[in-house]
């Protein structure tokens, strides 16, 4: 059974599968809906993503409003510094974040529940990162937040990462506020006021 960390963010969860070595190498289950409903992970999960990454790239910080997507990530090669921002308005934790290592020498996943935001920095020369989504990607309903943030208050390895000209660009939590899902009673996340009508 793979051993789970919670973090400070409830639903954030940071997931140790069992790594079977011998002398060929080595054998581990990356996913198996059985075992990760146990460790509390019951999303079903209908996209798998791929992406490779030169040294100091930062990706992020992402997130849905309509459709708002669980995350499921683990690093094939490399090491990176992947991080969950809680962007839920009216949650407890609000604005609040969690950052993990995580590599191919450790196996950690990390699992990011639907309702907040997500990137990671590549602290090796570089990393191919995986990760399962609980639903598909949506461009037309996709906001990001700055990564740099000040209200945030990320501590990022860099102040000068490698980034693409869109996640350049992002604007601030404060200003992507109308747009941020609701939590709901039960402490999920619900659709954001714009996507209500």
């Amino acid at each position: 059974m793979p051993r789970t960390i919670a973090t400070d963010l409830p639903g954030v969860l940071i997931i140790e599968p069992d790594v079977f070595r011998d002398g060929r190498g080595f054998f581990l289950e990356t996913y198996r809906e059985d075992k990760y409903r146990e460790c509390g992970i019951a999303d079903v999960f209908v996209q798998d993503n791929y992406s490779s990454s030169v040294a100091r790239t930062l990706r992020g910080l992402h997130l849905q409003r309509r459709q708002p997507q669980g995350k499921l990530i683990r690093v094939v090669r490399g090491d990176i510094l992947d991080i969950a921002v809680d962007v839920r308005r009216g949650s407890d934790t609000f604005g609040r974040h969690v950052a993990v290592r995580l590599s191919a020498d450790n196996f950690r996943q990390c699992y990011v529940p639907p309702g907040f935001a997500h990137g990671f920095y590549v602290v090796s020369d570089s990393a191919d990162v995986e990760y399962k989504c609980t639903t598909v990607f949506d461009p037309a309903s996709e906001i990001g937040i700055i990564w740099n943030d000040p209200d945030l208050a990320i501590d990022w390895p860099t102040q000068a990462p490698l980034l693409s000209p869109r996640d350049a660009t992002l604007p601030t939590l404060a200003a992507v506020m109308e747009l941020l899902p609701l939590v709901d009673a039960r402490g999920g996340t619900a659709q954001s006021i714009s996507d209500r009508g």
